[in-house]
């Protein structure tokens, strides 16, 4: 069954990603099929414009003329605490994008929208960088958030680690140093990623690693500075994290050595 799942997977990932397929009915029918239950995949009727009161400041990101009706939405790649992340074509460029769709309540309910915020900077950012995810733009409704982001169809690493239990020391190098470079251009801006993990580094097209999910990024962060925030994936925390000492950047290296050691021996 896993076995046969995996197998679904790639080849919906494979026809999401040629433009020409999902034209065809058809084709649209089937990558609707996962989550029906999915408002923007049923194209319920979408949420008015938010009034004054209901605007959250998504600043430099923001385009106000972008709508949820400007896209299709074909399935749900992945959920988190405060929302979803869509597969979406825009109707007028045909491209593909991710979609994260965050929902207003739960962001303000738990006092996170400076977390969210935070996220957003980075993510902008991160358009200059080949192995980071980047947001093209923002947009919001009464009720909800919506980051369009690059859309990367290769998978998580984490499921071609359990496909292929381990890697040849050759692959896990390469892995490892385009991670590094990521890595290194986020310390360049004072930015500590935090949440290194297989989970969270996707594969492109053509191979190649591309970090996403700057939910637990820390920004300001200088050469010498410290943060002591308990946060992170506890199979790769580093000892001063665990132990909730003051850390720096260095944590983000303990993960790299902890995900290679996953990557070499499974």
């Amino acid at each position: 069954m896993k076995q046969r799942r995996m197998g679904l997977n790639d080849f919906i990932q494979k026809i999401a990603s040629n433009t020409y397929a999902c034209k065809h009915a058809e084709v649209q029918s089937i990558l609707k099929m996962s989550h029906p239950q999915e408002p923007e995949l049923m194209n319920a009727n979408p949420s008015p414009p938010p009034s004054p009161s209901q605007q959250i400041n998504l600043g430099p990101s923001s385009n106000p003329h972008a709508k949820p009706s400007d896209f299709h939405f074909l399935k749900v790649i992945g959920k988190g605490s405060f929302g979803k992340v869509l597969l979406a074509r825009h109707k007028a460029e045909e491209v593909f994008y991710a979609v994260k769709v965050l929902q207003k309540k739960a962001i303000l309910k738990k006092k996170e929208e400076k977390h969210i915020m935070s996220e957003r900077n980075v993510l902008l950012k991160n358009v200059k960088h080949p192995f980071l995810v980047g947001l093209h733009f923002s947009f919001q409704t009464a009720d909800k958030l919506y980051f369009v982001l690059d859309y990367i169809n290769g998978g998580e690493l984490f499921y071609h680690l359990q496909r292929e239990r381990c890697f040849l020391e050759p692959r896990a190098r390469f892995y490892a140093a385009e991670i590094a470079s990521a890595l290194g251009y986020l310390h360049s801006l004072n930015i500590v990623y935090r949440d290194l993990k297989p989970e969270n580094i996707l594969l492109d097209s053509q191979g190649h690693i591309v970090l996403t999910d700057f939910g637990l990024c820390k920004e300001n962060i200088e050469h010498n500075g410290t943060t002591s925030t308990f946060c992170g994936t506890p199979e790769y925390l580093a000892p001063e994290v665990l132990h909730k000492q003051p850390y720096d950047r260095t944590v983000d290296w303990w993960c790299l050595g902890a995900v290679l050691y996953e990557m070499l021996y499974g």
